[in-house]
């Protein structure tokens, strides 16, 4: 629904008020609004891995905490690293980076939240296996990036959520208007319920 598009607006907004900003992965899917977008920001550099004869490159962990900025863009918050890397999962990068004070933007899909899992099975039929757990949301500030199924769909049409021909086959299959509703409930649920955490909390620590 334009995740990465609203992050690397964020992240430009932060640059232009004087914070330290660089991309350690940032997947455009060869679209050309959020490529725009990334001009300006200092990209660090992939880091490649050979995997059953295959070259992957996945975010350079090791080289982010050498140049210590104050934030990092990190799309695809849920996905699974290369066999050999340090950490199994991203968003186990992504606390390491956290712990040692550096900010994270990242992006992360309603249905790969773990305690989600079960009733995107159920609604869609699909098993999602990239999950993260919920306690990175309860450590998070939220913003939830939000499209009607039908501005969703035309946009996939339009490859601004993937090239075309990826586009076709998800728009088969995944992305069908009854699915994207249910997800686009279940996301305004999560983000409530994590509004209403953070008020409960704000309440106590006043004694209100």
């Amino acid at each position: 629904v334009g995740k990465t598009y609203a992050m690397l607006e964020a992240a430009q907004k932060a640059r232009r008020e004087g914070r330290d900003v660089v991309i350690g992965y940032v997947e455009t899917h060869g679209r050309r609004e959020p490529e725009i977008l990334t001009e300006g920001l200092e990209v660090i550099a992939r880091q490649p891995t050979v995997h059953r004869g295959v070259t992957l490159t996945e975010m350079d962990l090791d080289a982010l905490l050498a140049r210590r900025p104050q934030l990092v863009l990190v799309d695809e918050l849920a996905h699974t690293n290369v066999p050999g890397a340090r950490h199994p999962k991203r968003y186990q990068d992504v606390l390491e980076l956290l712990e040692s004070g550096i900010d994270v933007y990242t992006t992360l899909n309603v249905q790969h939240v773990e305690s989600r899992t079960d009733v995107v099975r159920e609604v869609t039929g699909t098993r999602v296996l990239e999950t993260v757990p919920d306690t990175i949301l309860g450590e998070a500030e939220i913003e939830l990036v939000d499209l009607s199924p039908e501005d969703l769909l035309r946009r996939l049409a339009e490859g601004k959520v993937y090239v075309q021909e990826r586009a076709a086959v998800a728009s088969r299959n995944f992305f069908r208007e009854g699915n994207l509703i249910a997800l686009r409930e279940m996301a305004l649920r999560l983000a409530a319920e994590k509004v209403g955490q953070d008020v409960r909390d704000y309440m106590r620590t006043r004694h209100i």
